[in-house]
Order: structure tokens, then C-alpha cells, then sequence
């Protein structure tokens, strides 16, 4: 006589064997994307599989690939390829830290400028293991966001999505054309450990997607030229980043000023002398120190009609908001604030922080021509022929980089300034400086910059 099997461990024997038949099919999804693209070799690899039914659909938080068997399982049947994607889609998501870098954006908005940025670059690779033709939905954004912006990142998404306006019916049809994976994971805190815990995951996956980029760099002639938005989209995200303050030391000059130096004041002799005298210490701080700050300094404006006046205001707030901070400056300070085209149209000398908060109230862009940055360093030249500065340090050229350059290289250190949405890969001259900011970075508290020297990382 056979023995009845309960029925809750037939439905837990079935819910096993599913989740193993899901296992081995993310393990082929993760084969046939590596036999396409060699160059995802390390990345493949880094998410391990683990059932959840508390998933909805999949996701992933970095070190786990959560996903919900049935929900798997009914995705497969509709195609391997859709499989293949959401594989992809994850690991595209941590590639470039989607997870760790939201700050304070909007939570629904960034999910999916995320998604649109990935979905975009899949979209972009003809691989047959994952490749279906994008709806006419998504043809049109694409094409209305390569009108903004010059590479498909997510934060040049979000920024545009949100400057397009959208009615909730319209973001709501971009969700649901556009959504692969659950976010919420992103956020939430898990209980169960993941089995190789990485206390640096953010780190862990900027350094593949650096070695992505060497490994394609480096067999570029075999590369396929669908690939080259992956190419763009590597070099923007692995511009090294550092803080805005920092650089603009580099501007600096070491003096000494009149202020007491904690640093150099020892406090076992000065306690020593008041217990052994009563009243007199054997030791007095200094009243002097040497700090490093700005005294002179000149910053250009392109004010030509590529460039936008909006941005041009921020980059200049931001800029003096910095210099004008009393760890910035001297109390008096020679900053040469010029606006330039295709000639010099505007020099205003800023001699303290009071002529500084004076000339951002009142500023006012001047020109809108073409773009020609000699003019303003033949003019800069003269000034220091005339030793208008004691010892000009640097010349900081904010611009979008289409323009005729200097061909010698000036007596001063030089940095050309770019937006990142806007910046496409200019060749600045060897001997200067190549900045590139993000709008966030212009926002109050935002302090890091990208930075290259000519073709070089600074």
C-alpha cells in the first residue's frame, strides 16, 4: 500500500525543484551573456543567486541576485532572451552604482531615470542573446534625451525628466515601459547575510567597471561599433572624482597670516608652567601661521550662445560661494572675474568678500557671440606684463570647449572647465587642466569635481 505524501511537502518538494530549475537558468543566462561579451567577465560572476519570495520579480543589492522563482520561471517561458536581460539589466545597475548614488534626488524619479539609462545602453548593443527591437516609445524618448544630453547616464536622465515636466500618466507609462528589477532592495536592510559580505561593495564595483574599460580599450579593434555608448558611458562614469575645494588649493599661495597656530602649540609645557609659576606658562601659541589661500586668481566666463547662461551663473556662485569663505581667502585678494566670447567684454577686480557677495547680486552675462578663448589670455598675458598681480597662480575657463585654444602655454596654471551633460571628449592643450562638473556638483553642498590633466587624470 502506497503512503500518502502531505501535501505541504509535495508543494515544498515542487517549490525546490523550481527554484533549482531557476539557478540553472540564471547560470545560462550568465553563459550566453559571457560568450557575447567577454568584457563582463568579473561582473557576470559577482551576484549569486538566492530564491526570495518577497521579491517582486528580481533584483539585486550588489552581493545577492534575489529573484522570485515563478515569476522566473513564467519569464522564461516567454523568451530566454527577456531573461538575459534582466540578467544584464542588474549588473549594469551595479556597474554604475545606481544602488549608492541616489543622495537627495527623488526615490521614483531616479528608479527611473536608472532604468532608462540601462535599458538604453542594452538597447544599444546588438547582441542576439539580447536583443529586441525597442518599442516606438522608447525611440522617441531616446531621441528627446540625445537632444539634452551627450551621454545616457542617470543623472543626466533624472535631470531631464524632471525638466521635462511630465504628467503623472506620462511618468507612469514610462514606468511601466521601462521597469525590470525591484529597487526597493537597493534601500532595504537584510536580515540573512550575504555569503561573501563586502563592507566596500560600491568600491568593489568601481574597480570592475575600471577594468571593464582597460579590457575593452585594450581589444578596441575587435570591439563591435554598437559599442561604443558603453564605451562613452564607461569614461563618464570613471572619471576620478575629487573635491572642488581641494582643487582650487592648487590655486593657492602659502603666506603667512595673523592667527593662532593650535597646531603648533604644545600643552604639556603650557600646563607644565602654570602648575610650577602659578601664572605663567612656559610656552604661548604662536600668533602667526601659514595657511594656503587664494590672492590671485582669474576666472573666465564663455559667454558665447553655446553656452548656457543658467549654468553659467551656478558654476560662478558655486565658485565664489567657495573662494569667498575666510579659509579661502586673504583679507585682501586680487580675483580677476572676465566674460568673454569672441572678446573680452567684462573685467571686474573682486579685492575682498564684501566686492564679491556685491558682484554676484548684480551679474549680468555679456556677449552671446562665437568662442575664442586667445582673446581672454592675451588680455590675462598683458595684465601680467603690466604686474596687475604680485603672483597669479591660475586661470579657471569655464566653457562647453568649441573654440579656437592658445597654441603656447601660459606663465600660469590653466583649467578648462566642462559640464559633464555637455562635455564630449574635448582636447583641451596638453598643458592645461580638463575639469569636468556635474550639476549636482553646483548645487550648495555638492564639493567634488572630475578632473583630467590634457589626456591624463589629475
Amino acid at each position: 500500500m502506497d503512503q500518502k505524501v502531505s501535501p505541504v511537502f509535495r508543494e515544498q518538494a515542487e517549490y525546490l525543484e523550481l527554484v533549482q530549475v531557476c539557478m540553472d537558468i540564471l547560470k545560462n543566462a550568465c553563459n550566453e551573456l559571457y560568450l557575447s561579451m567577454r568584457f563582463l567577465d568579473t561582473s557576470l560572476a559577482s551576484l549569486i543567486p538566492t530564491a526570495d519570495m518577497n521579491v517582486h520579480g528580481a533584483g539585486t543589492d550588489g552581493g545577492l541576485l534575489y529573484f522570485e522563482p515563478y515569476r522566473l520561471a513564467s519569464l522564461y517561458r516567454k523568451s530566454r532572451v527577456h531573461v538575459n536581460r534582466l540578467y544584464l539589466h542588474m549588473v549594469f545597475h551595479c556597474l554604475f552604482c545606481h544602488l549608492w548614488t541616489r543622495k537627495r534626488r527623488d526615490a521614483a524619479y531616479w528608479n527611473l531615470a536608472c532604468d532608462i539609462a540601462v535599458e538604453a545602453l542594452i538597447d544599444s548593443l546588438h547582441y542576439p542573446c539580447i536583443r529586441i527591437a525597442p518599442a516606438p516609445a522608447r525611440l522617441v524618448l531616446y531621441e528627446q534625451l540625445h537632444n539634452r544630453l551627450s551621454v545616457l547616464n542617470a543623472e543626466g536622465i533624472y535631470r531631464a525628466l524632471q525638466e521635462m515636466a511630465l504628467s503623472e500618466e506620462k511618468f507612469q507609462m514610462l514606468c511601466r515601459e521601462f521597469w525590470r528589477d525591484d529597487h526597493s532592495i537597493w534601500q532595504r536592510e537584510r536580515n540573512a547575510p550575504s555569503p561573501r559580505p563586502n563592507p566596500n561593495q560600491k568600491n568593489d564595483w568601481d574597480e570592475k567597471r575600471e577594468k571593464m574599460q582597460t579590457e575593452m580599450e585594450a581589444f578596441a579593434r575587435g570591439a563591435a561599433e554598437d559599442e561604443n555608448d558603453l564605451k562613452e558611458l564607461l569614461s563618464v562614469e570613471n572619471r576620478e572624482r575629487y573635491d572642488y575645494r581641494n582643487f582650487l588649493r592648487k590655486f593657492s599661495v602659502l603666506r603667512e597670516t595673523l592667527s593662532v597656530d593650535t597646531d603648533a602649540f604644545d600643552y604639556i609645557f603650557y600646563h607644565y608652567g602654570m602648575e610650577l609659576y602659578g601664572n605663567m606658562p612656559l610656552i604661548e601659541p604662536l600668533e602667526t601661521k601659514e595657511l594656503r589661500r587664494v590672492e590671485d586668481f582669474v576666472i573666465v566666463i564663455d559667454t558665447s550662445m553655446s553656452c548656457s547662461g543658467e549654468l553659467v551663473k551656478r558654476f560662478l556662485e558655486e565658485t565664489c560661494a567657495i573662494l569667498s569663505q575666510s579659509e579661502s581667502f586673504f583679507k585682501k585678494v586680487n580675483i580677476h572675474i572676465i566674460q568673454c566670447d569672441d572678446a573680452v567684454r567684462q573685467d571686474v577686480t573682486i579685492e575682498n568678500e564684501e566686492q564679491m557677495k556685491a558682484y554676484m547680486e548684480r551679474l549680468e552675462l555679456l556677449g552671446m557671440g562665437g568662442t575664442d578663448f586667445r582673446p581672454a589670455f592675451a588680455y590675462v598675458d598683458e595684465m601680467v606684463r603690466k604686474r596687475r598681480f604680485k603672483k597669479l597662480r591660475g586661470l579657471l575657463y569655464f566653457t562647453d570647449g568649441y573654440g579656437t585654444f592658445p597654441v603656447q602655454m601660459p606663465l600660469y596654471d590653466t583649467a578648462f572647465v566642462f559640464m559633464r551633460d555637455q562635455y564630449t571628449d574635448v582636447d583641451v592643450p596638453p598643458w592645461a587642466m580638463k575639469v569636468i562638473l556635474d550639476e549636482e556638483q553646483l548645487e550648495p553642498e555638492a564639493e567634488e569635481i572630475q578632473t583630467e590633466v590634457g589626456n591624463d587624470e589629475y
